[in-house]
């Protein structure tokens, strides 16, 4: 996702998941593929390599598990905590992340 109107559907229409290192925020849809959207902020996460750093590592999490996530809207935020955190830790919230997702999607597209 790359518009300001896809962000701000997801943002007012879609659920909040979120752990320390990162917050989650996802929005079905009825047809199509998941999305991903990135909401990765220079004062949260430092300087230009630290912020491509993020980018990269989420963008391969989410390249990874997209097989087996719901068709919907992701965005990513980072929290202060990810400043210090390293890759493995960064790539196992990701991971909870996207199952806590597919659960959560899962349980409320049955009701």
């Amino acid at each position: 996702m790359r518009r300001k109107v896809e962000f701000e559907a997801v943002y007012q229409q879609g659920r909040r998941y979120g752990d320390a290192y990162l917050s989650m925020t996802v929005r079905l849809k009825v047809n199509g593929i998941a999305r991903l959207g990135l909401a990765i902020a220079a004062k949260t996460v430092g300087n230009a390599i630290a912020r491509n750093k993020l980018r990269r590592i989420i963008r391969e999490s989410f390249r990874l598990a997209q097989h087996r996530l719901p068709k919907a809207d992701f965005i990513i935020g980072a929290r202060a905590a990810v400043r210090h955190a390293p890759s493995p830790i960064i790539r196992a919230s990701l991971e909870s992340l996207w199952e806590k997702a597919v659960v959560l999607c899962a349980a409320s597209s049955t009701l």
